[in-house]
């Protein structure tokens, strides 16, 4: 990518990354200074008629989605943006009363994919947070219908996002396939990213329908990440699923930026079962190399993949959690 054509990201002060929904809740976690865990902690509580005191803490659930809340800190000033929602109508706004989180101050909300397990969850935040005309950030084949077909079994035609119940819910959708900036320059979605290694090469039993007819779509095109340039660190990459390949969306955040200096990768890399699992060395070979300071395999990534990226980077890698803040 040509220095005319890069993406002028502007540097922040710090950036926190706070785990609203993901596949696993560990209470028994342990942190550091850049890893807080939410424990059970809670201060709000639920009836519990079988207990002596008649409560317990409001826990956090886990469930196979993914949602992030994204803060941003600038020159004194914090700015917020949501990315993805989860996979129930319910998750995503439960976790955020157990954690104390609102959505009044929060400017957007990045989808990263279709996928209804990144998207349910919009619905239980219309219902209990209101919408407030948000931005919401997408690429035009969000709204596309999506299966899984695998030879030999019946196709999975998976749930689909409708354009006319999100904006009729206040969501204000802004849709492209190109990289777009947020909260004046401070974070990056990246819109499309370019499929650039020879081992990520898609979902290869995933299709869409196209003018009433369902063709192959392993490239998953509307899958975007969203990058912050913590000043002096480098580049912080969040992903959903990680459709496009994590090595792929890794260097497409460098190329776009020009900066070349990774400091974290955290979210979905979409390495698990047999499609993607021989994948996984290279993969983790090719992050080696990037040398990230942390790295958070989440959501989709799967066990075999956890334990590969856990033995190769071990300073940098750890577990995420639900209720878990990354500071940085």
């Amino acid at each position: 990518m040509s220095e005319s054509e890069r993406i002028a990201l502007e540097p922040v002060d710090g950036v926190e990354v706070l785990t609203l929904v993901d596949n696993a809740w560990d209470a028994l976690l342990g942190g550091d200074e850049r890893v807080r865990r939410a424990g059970l902690g809670s201060p709000r509580r639920l009836a519990a008629p079988l207990m002596i005191e008649r409560q317990l803490p409001e826990t956090l659930v886990a469930e196979h989605g993914f949602s992030a809340l994204i803060t941003v800190t600038k020159g004194g000033r914090t700015r917020r943006v949501m990315f993805d929602a989860g996979l129930s109508t319910w998750a995503l706004s439960r976790n955020m009363d157990a954690l104390d989180v609102a959505i009044d101050d929060v400017e957007a909300i990045v989808m990263s994919h279709g996928h209804f397990d990144h998207v349910g969850g919009l619905h239980g935040l219309v219902e209990r947070k209101g919408a407030r005309r948000l931005p919401m950030l997408l690429h035009p084949d969000f709204w596309l219908r999506r299966r899984i077909a695998i030879p030999g079994r019946d196709a999975l035609e998976l749930p689909t996002a409708s354009r006319a119940a999100m904006e009729g819910a206040g969501f204000e959708v802004i849709e492209g396939p190109a990289p777009s900036l947020l909260l004046d320059g401070s974070v990056l979605v990246t819109g499309e990213v370019a499929r650039t290694t020879e081992f990520e090469r898609g979902f290869p039993v995933h299709q869409a329908q196209r003018d009433g007819a369902w063709v192959a779509d392993p490239l998953i095109l509307d899958d975007q990440a969203l990058v912050v340039h913590v000043r002096d660190r480098g580049l912080v990459v969040l992903t959903g699923c990680g459709h496009g390949g994590i090595v792929n969306i890794v260097r497409h955040a460098q190329a776009l930026t020009g900066e070349p200096r990774v400091h974290a990768i955290i979210g979905g890399f979409h390495l698990t079962g047999p499609v993607f699992e021989p994948i996984i060395p290279a993969t983790v070979e090719a992050l080696a190399l990037v040398a990230p300071s942390l790295v958070v395999p989440a959501h989709c990534t799967g066990f075999p993949a956890v334990r590969a990226l856990a033995d190769a980077l071990p300073g940098a890698f750890t577990l995420n959690s639900v209720g878990t803040r990354f500071v940085l």
